[in-house]
């Protein structure tokens, strides 16, 4: 499982009044509904437990659209997190949605300064994209997990603001 290893890190370890302050933005891909509902539920919980109201949610068509729209709601905001199912099938296209999306949102991190929460899932199934959702029976929720990590990174940048 992917999770093996991962930190400790919760919403329990960051404060309210670091985090509540905070402008989230969510940009959401709308293949493989089920999936993207349970990512994009996982991240609305993980934000509203930070105390973060009403963050903008923005969906997109697929992942290899996350990367313009992160880069132009990032100078808006102090967390962005990016949401995406890709499943591999028969051709190479898998291989090129995957790197274009992950490449972009690298980029637009580390040019705009802004955190990018990578919760973009890359699946070999669909069942493997289904146990990482969030979802009743999943094993991980890698939508909340996007969130805590894009607001710890903000709450640690601004130290340096």
């Amino acid at each position: 499982m992917s999770g093996h290893g991962a930190p400790t890190i919760d919403l329990t370890t960051l404060k309210p009044e670091e985090t509540s302050q905070l402008k989230l933005a969510i940009v959401a891909a709308s293949w493989h509904t089920q999936i993207m509902d349970g990512l994009v539920d996982g991240a609305l919980r993980a934000a509203k437990e930070a105390g973060i109201a009403e963050p903008t949610l923005l969906r997109v068509p697929g992942s290899f659209e996350l990367p313009v729209a992160a880069a132009r709601l990032a100078p808006h905001f102090d967390a962005v997190v990016a949401l995406g199912v890709v499943i591999r099938g028969g051709t190479p296209h898998f291989d090129y949605v995957c790197q274009a999306a992950t490449s972009g949102l690298t980029d637009v991190s580390v040019r705009t300064g802004v955190p990018v929460g990578f919760g973009v899932l890359t699946c070999d199934t669909e069942q493997q994209g289904l146990d990482r959702a969030g979802l009743p029976g999943s094993k991980e929720d890698k939508g909340h997990e996007a969130v805590t990590a894009a607001l710890a990174t903000a709450v640690t940048l601004k130290q340096f603001s």
